[in-house]
């Protein structure tokens, strides 16, 4: 276990002026704090925090942040409080640790719903001061270091999360190392018979290359000193076992197949020494085709900059080369952890600066503004979780602005990433100049302009286009709204007819005193569940008029009419239990529905609260709508004798008329059944009959009903309902037909 003064002396060759004062005393306190603690390995608890810490002096961090990190369990595990190390060390440092205390409270080890609600604790806790997200990097890398010691169940809820979270998000954060090294110990747990392999093969190959590594070391370098590089350092290394596995798995190759698994850092003094480095190795050896990217023109989100180039090199191995100055290889060694403009800030100061300079953190902040957009824990996590794996691509805007995406990103997640709004209204885009679909997958250094139109709304489908988490969180947000729209639209002629039956005026202030009765949040949610058929008009007429009573009166029939018509106060027309009724006696009685016009279906011009029973109705039928809780009102023809089955719920009935678009006609969905001669060139005769017409089958069913009779049934698509009457007259003429009858269910 490190001792206090290996730690001080750890913070002091980097930084001679740090505050030993601080440092002793968060030790001290710490120690005494935990003091006989023990974790499950068997050592004292201080040991935890001490490593903790001493991973973040390898990042040179402050002292204020060693403190942190030394301090960082001890309001969760010991009578430590806030007030306590606000007292002793100062108001900062108090905020950092209970910060770092919520964390701990809910450990992200759990079912996805609270896993996905710790993630947002963290990434807002990050996105106050980023030195969170260091310490809990910190922690976490020294549990998954002490694994071993926890159940095997432990073990892998615990891999499987670091997996998905954290190494992901060391790595947007540019501190590479760490992520690689969080990799590779949840792999060794996740899937430990492949790690073993990996790792066993690796073991080989090394064995069998022991010098290779420093050859080529010793080649490269003494070619760019002899290029006039004096300085250059190189340093070459074997790749860590998950990123072999990885790139197995994704090219599905076996390890005998990889050719790549030697990688060589050049560092440099100055980005033009890259460009020069850069130039005597592709001189000296042949470059891989396609393996070529410049970071340093086009750096990464991460901040990460750097070439990569792929050769064949010294002894003909295949290796991988990354060029970058000292800064740079600072940078993707640490990160975020590099910068050093937090260190000096103060009140928060440093934070606000770090996020000017760092690429890395200002991902971060957008990332914390889909907090704010109302997604639910699921869907945040499903979000952050795409947007922390994937690669990416660089696109421009035509005034050269650089946007970042995700590999496989389309215009339509570029479009979301330069505004929400300009997603929102996208209709086409352009790429390199061309009218393209919005389903083209975007390369680096295309440069893409959005077209849009102001009454754009974003089809529900682009959420399986689209592959950034901003997208599909604003997709399913703009289609909810959409949806919401359409039915309160629905619901609130609903309600007009309903009140105005009622003699009474309807207005949307009428319903705030009601909203707690109706077990609604607000006036628009009440209205649109009278839409969705959810909440009878009725039930919303007595919460905003309790005294109010449902009158009926009933109509007395004609001496020839089998039925009785009743109309409720909501001007609902129904029939009682067990009557029939034509669709002449049906449409006498919705005259009764004192001077209301019905309501106007546009057929299937996709108003989504709206849908056609199974059997269909084509314009021409006498329709009737039926509220359905969830799906709005479903279109009935009149003589559909499914409609028996709502006699007994009259708020529920809703007289609608067809209105259609003429200059996009549609066709309309209805059923006829054919009892015809079982005799070759029948169903031909049928079939040509239909097709004269212009009428689509849907689809056809046969069956035999007697030797020489067979039933044949068909699902027909129609103009309207003269074309279908007509079909059905010409089908009985034929000699081959017996019987031809429409249904209706």
């Amino acid at each position: 276990m490190m001792r206090q003064y290996e730690l001080v002396e750890r913070v002091q060759k980097y930084k001679p002026d740090a505050n030993e004062a601080l440092l002793n005393k968060a030790y001290v306190y710490a120690m005494q704090k935990h003091g006989k603690q023990k974790r499950a390995s068997g050592d004292p608890y201080i040991s935890h925090p001490l490593e903790v810490a001493a991973i973040l002096t390898d990042m040179h961090l402050d002292e204020s942040t060693i403190a942190v990190a030394l301090l960082h369990d001890t309001i969760e595990d010991t009578t430590a409080t806030r007030a306590e190390i606000d007292e002793l060390f100062g108001e900062d440092i108090g905020r950092l640790v209970e910060g770092l205390t919520k964390l701990k409270r809910l450990d992200l080890v759990s079912k996805k719903a609270k896993q996905a609600e710790n993630l947002r604790k963290l990434l807002l806790a990050i996105s106050d001061d980023v030195r969170v997200l260091l310490v809990k990097l910190a922690d976490r890398l020294h549990n998954m270091r002490t694994l071993e010691h926890m159940s095997q169940e432990k073990r892998a809820r615990i891999s499987e999360e670091t997996m998905d979270i954290y190494a992901p998000l060391a790595g947007r954060m540019g501190m590479q190392d760490m992520r690689e090294e969080l990799e590779d110990l949840s792999f060794r747990y996740m899937n430990p018979e492949a790690y073993e392999t990996v790792t066993n093969r690796l073991a080989e190959l090394s064995a069998r290359n022991e010098n290779l590594i420093t050859k080529i070391e010793d080649e490269l370098r003494d070619l760019l000193v002899a290029n006039g590089l004096l300085n250059a350092a190189v340093k070459g290394r074997q790749k860590k076992p998950y990123s072999v596995f990885r790139k197995m798995q994704s090219k599905s190759l076996s390890f005998e197949q990889l050719s790549d698994v030697y990688g060589f850092r050049i560092i440099v003094d100055d980005i033009p020494a890259c460009y020069r480095a850069l130039g005597i190795v592709h001189t000296r050896w042949r470059v891989v085709p396609g393996r070529f990217k410049d970071y340093i023109s086009t750096p990464k989100q991460n901040d990460y900059r750097s070439i990569h180039t792929t050769i064949v090199g010294p002894s003909r191995q295949r290796i991988e080369l990354q060029i970058r100055t000292r800064r740079m290889h600072e940078i993707a060694e640490y990160g975020i952890a590099a910068h050093s403009l937090y260190k000096d800030g103060e009140n928060g100061e440093g934070s606000e600066l770090l996020s000017k300079e760092s690429n890395a953190y200002s991902w971060l902040r957008h990332t914390i503004e889909a907090l704010a957009e109302g997604d639910s824990p699921e869907e945040f996590l499903e979000h952050t979780k795409l947007e922390l794996f994937q690669d990416q691509v660089f696109c421009f805007t035509p005034k050269g602005k650089l946007i970042a995406l995700p590999r496989g990103a389309t215009p339509i997640d570029f479009a979301y990433a330069v505004h929400t709004n300009i997603g929102d209204t996208t209709v086409g885009a352009k790429i390199n100049g061309r009218i393209m679909p919005l389903v083209t997958r975007l390369n680096n250094g295309d440069e893409v302009e959005i077209i849009r139109s102001g009454v754009q709304v974003p089809p529900a489908a682009w959420e399986e286009i689209v592959v950034t988490g901003k997208a599909r969180a604003a997709i399913r947000r703009a289609t909810r709204m959409a949806i919401r729209k359409q039915y309160a639209g629905l619901g609130h002629r609903i309600l007009e007819r309903t009140f105005e039956r009622a003699g009474k005026t309807f207005s949307r202030d009428i319903l705030k005193p009601a909203l707690f009765r109706l077990g609604q949040k607000d006036v628009e949610d009440a209205i649109a569940s009278v839409g969705r058929g959810e909440m009878s008009s009725l039930d919303v007429l007595k919460a905003v008029f309790p005294d109010y009573k449902d009158e009926r009166t009933t109509i007395k029939p004609a001496a020839d009419q089998g039925w009785f018509n009743m109309q409720s106060a909501t001007g609902m027309i129904f029939r009682l239990p067990g009557q029939e009724r034509t669709a002449k006696e049906a449409t006498e009685a919705a005259k009764t529905s004192e001077g209301m016009d019905p309501l106007p279906i546009r057929g299937l011009a996709g108003n989504v609260e709206v849908r056609f029973s199974p059997a269909g109705a084509v314009p021409g039928d006498r329709i009737v709508g039926i509220m359905e809780e969830g799906h709005g009102i479903t279109i009935y023809p009149i003589q559909a004798s499914a409609l028996q089955k709502f006699d007994d719920q009259p708020e529920r009935w809703i007289d609608v008329r067809w209105d259609l678009d003429e200059a996009n006609k549609s066709r309309f969905g209805a059923r006829i059944t054919i009892n015809a001669l079982n005799e070759p060139g029948t169903l031909a005769t049928v079939a040509q009959v239909i097709a004269r017409l212009d009428i689509n089958i849907r689809m056809m069913t046969m069956g035999r009903v007697a030797t020489d009779f067979s039933e044949l049934s068909f699902e027909l698509e129609v103009w309207d309902l003269r074309q279908l009457n007509q079909l059905l007259s010409q089908l009985k003429d034929l000699d081959c037909v017996s019987t031809v009858k429409r249904v209706y269910d």
